[in-house]
């Protein structure tokens, strides 16, 4: 099984991009508070967007980054509820990085700023998909 040049492109971001997403948040440098909170949001979208268009690939990229977004955001406003299942997911690194542990209004920026570089980043990478009969 061959892979398509735009996946394996697109494999190659994601290795580099889920560690820097990970160091986002023990990052403790300068600006460490918005670099493990907004920059890690900006990530946290072009992944999702990335994999989508991984998974679904006759997906059209602004369909996916908008569904990534508003499930994002769905996200972030149910973190508003207190209940223990929730609290159960929060409860390890995995858990907290995937669904955060409180809600804030200021994600929502950096959701919209992260689903539009996945956006262009998926329309980027459609230029490398192969047309039909071809090699």
């Amino acid at each position: 099984m061959k892979i398509k040049k735009d996946v394996l492109i697109a494999i190659i971001i994601l290795l580099i991009l889920v560690p820097a997403g990970f160091y986002t948040k023990m990052y403790s440098g300068p600006a460490c508070n918005w670099v493990n909170d907004k920059l890690g949001g900006v990530l946290y979208e072009i992944f999702w967007c990335l994999v989508f268009y991984i998974l679904l690939p006759k997906s059209k990229p602004l369909k996916i980054a908008i569904w990534v977004f508003v499930i994002t955001c769905i996200l972030e406003l149910v973190q508003l509820l207190n209940n223990s299942f929730l609290e159960i997911i929060r409860s390890d690194f995995i858990g907290q990085t995937i669904i955060g542990n409180s809600f804030t209004r200021s994600d929502f920026p950096y959701y919209f700023i992260g689903s539009v570089l996945g956006y262009l980043m998926l329309k980027n990478l459609e230029k490398y998909k192969l047309l039909p009969g071809d090699k």
